[in-house]
């Protein structure tokens, strides 16, 4: 339990023997600068159950609480906030039970479990920066899901059917000339992804040809003989046809390799991956008892639809006139195998602000259907990912790649470590890896700090500063207090019962007690943003702590021994809070 959480069960015990009542709520904040006090109760939200002045109100628990609890030094009241000082053996009782706890902040498993749905490609293209924001994202939310008492299954579903697919794969049967991976030497999703540009070039240039012919813009859209080959393939494939299904087969697996390839570099992982070409077809049967149930209504024409508009939503058509399902039938039928086969009671799907509707009608077909689980889903909505040069687009082949983003912001990492110098005495391969961790470090920072629902302005070399909100300041300030251990050639493990704190040093155990609560609030609101924020946060307290006292030099052997073990939670917590973000620390920079 940590001290906020001992004090409202005395702030409630305290106001039951004084004034006889069974106090809701205890809320509280920090103490403001200018006042004296480590954690402030504020009182106004009690006088609704209790008859009195804010100050009588704070006077009375103030005297009950240094009365009756050790902990507590004295107190100072300003209108409706008691500011309460905590007496140094508070904050020493707290070090001594977090320090040498390597699960520190992160709660056990509990029996509740849940899906969380990231990634999500197509196979007709590598996965580019709108792919890196969604996986880290995911990942980092699935991280933090875990250290808040979840059980966690990571998944993702591969869109590897439709038109988008056979563009690639009748480019590649037209202008191919059997070229693989190997015979290449490209990733097998750069492969693919290229033939998808060359199939949207030949396409354009078949529509300009038919515009001259005298088409309108709509006819030589439709008409365009590739595309109609292109229609025809899919026909092929679900139909099932020997030569499509073995071409499609092909092209997926060189994806798939590639896709796998990207995630190892990423540090991203999944549970089970679900594929399209399994899942379309399912929920029909959902559908039908949904048309039982009366939840659905058939038209005239056959199709299938629900209406939400008692619900501020539309009418939505869940199947078509000729029997085929629409991408809400599938992910109806998807969400409900996913709690079969997991017993999950909820899941997370991470996918852009702008499929906000399609969510929105997904949840609530899922409750009228009666699934109790329903109302434990939720939308990670996340902004887009902009480029100081502009929108990207995959069908012109101006995307900006996961791989080559990854290499760039390793290159950028190298050029700024070179230009400080300080990596003396590295080896080439110690070095290399240094830039990796520093580089990724630096991406994955920059987008994780800003709320999800924000649209970013990405920008590599703004990433990689080493002064201020950035991943490598957090990773730096993580290798010099692995620096001050290495230094510290004495026994620092032993524990310290007493000890007079001074202001930085309790300032730095205040921003450590919140990092629990911190990962329950990042979970709450599914927000790496909140862990990342706070890292930062503790990060800037210890710099001015490193700043402002002596750690060995100090004549005092306790004093030094304390603030040795001070540096190393810190550390620990920093390591704690980056493997939530998917973030690796240099032991040395």
């Amino acid at each position: 339990m940590n001290v906020q959480d001992k004090l409202s069960a005395q702030v409630k015990e305290a106001v039951k023997n004084i004034f006889d009542v069974d106090l809701e709520t205890v809320e509280f904040q920090p103490t403001r600068k200018d006042f004296e006090g480590d954690i402030t109760l504020v009182t106004f939200p009690m006088l609704r159950q209790i008859k009195t002045s804010p100050v009588k109100l704070g006077e009375a628990i103030g005297q009950y609480l240094v009365e009756n609890n050790k902990d507590i030094q004295k107190f100072n009241v300003v209108q409706g906030f008691l500011n309460i000082v905590l007496a140094d053996q508070s904050y020493l009782d707290f070090f001594g039970s977090m320090k040498d706890n390597t699960s520190f902040g992160r709660t056990p498993e509990r029996e509740q479990s849940i899906m969380v749905e990231y990634s999500s490609p197509n196979t007709n293209k590598p996965l580019h920066l709108g792919h890196v924001r969604n996986n880290l994202l995911g990942y980092s939310v699935a991280e933090i899901l875990k250290a808040s008492g979840k059980k966690v299954y990571k998944t993702q579903i591969i869109n590897d059917r439709g038109i988008h697919i056979c563009k690639s794969m009748l480019a590649w049967q037209r202008f191919g000339n059997d070229e693989t991976p190997e015979t290449s030497g490209l990733k097998g999703d750069k492969l693919v992804g290229n033939y998808y540009v060359k199939f949207d070039k030949a396409y354009k240039e078949e529509v300009s040809y038919l515009l001259a012919q005298g088409k309108t813009e709509e006819e030589a859209k439709a008409e365009a003989p590739i595309l109609k080959d292109a229609q025809e393939m899919l026909r092929k494939w679900e139909a099932g046809d020997k030569e499509v299904v073995g071409l499609w087969k092909t092209m997926n697996q060189w994806v798939y390799d590639g896709f796998e390839e990207t995630y190892q570099k990423l540090g991203v992982d999944f549970d089970k991956n679900y594929y399209e070409s399994d899942t379309y077809l399912l929920g029909k049967n959902v559908v039908a008892e949904g048309l039982e149930k009366g939840v659905f209504y058939r038209k005239d024409d056959g199709s299938v639809w629900i209406d939400l508009t008692e619900d501020g939503l539309d009418e939505k058509i869940v199947l078509r006139s000729d029997g085929t399902a629409v991408y809400m039938t599938q992910d109806i039928g998807t969400a409900i195998q996913r709690v079969k086969d997991f017993h999950i009671n909820g899941m997370v799907y991470t996918v852009g602000n702008e499929q906000d509707y399609h969510f929105k009608v997904l949840f609530l077909i899922l409750k009228k259907l009666g699934y109790e689980w329903a109302d434990n889903l939720y939308h990670l909505s996340y902004g887009m990912v902009d480029l100081p040069t502009g929108k990207m687009k995959s069908r012109e082949g101006t995307v900006v790649d996961a791989d080559d983003l990854i290499d760039e912001m390793t290159a950028t990492a190298r050029n700024i470590s070179e230009e400080l110098g300080k990596l003396d005495g590295y080896s080439a391969a110690e070095k290399d890896e240094l830039y990796r961790i520093i580089g990724l470090g630096a991406l994955k920072y920059y987008i994780l700090k800003v709320d999800p629902r924000k649209r970013i302005l990405f920008n590599p070399e703004e990433s990689v500063d080493f002064q201020g909100n950035t991943g490598p300041f957090i990773q730096y300030t993580y290798a010099r207090i692995q620096s001050i251990l290495r230094k510290a050639e004495f026994d620092y493990t032993q524990p310290i019962l007493a000890y007079n704190l001074n202001d930085k040093e309790k300032e730095l155990i205040k921003q450590l007690q919140v990092y629990p609560e911190t990962i329950q609030l990042a979970a709450e609101n599914h927000s790496p943003a909140l862990i990342a924020n706070y890292t930062y946060e503790l990060v800037k307290v210890f710099n001015s702590f490193y700043q402002n006292v002596t750690i060995l030099g100090t004549e005092d052997d306790t004093e030094k021994k304390f603030r040795v073990q001070l540096s190393k939670a810190v550390g620990d917590v920093i390591k704690s809070s980056f493997e939530l973000l998917g973030i690796q620390v240099p032991e040395r920079m």
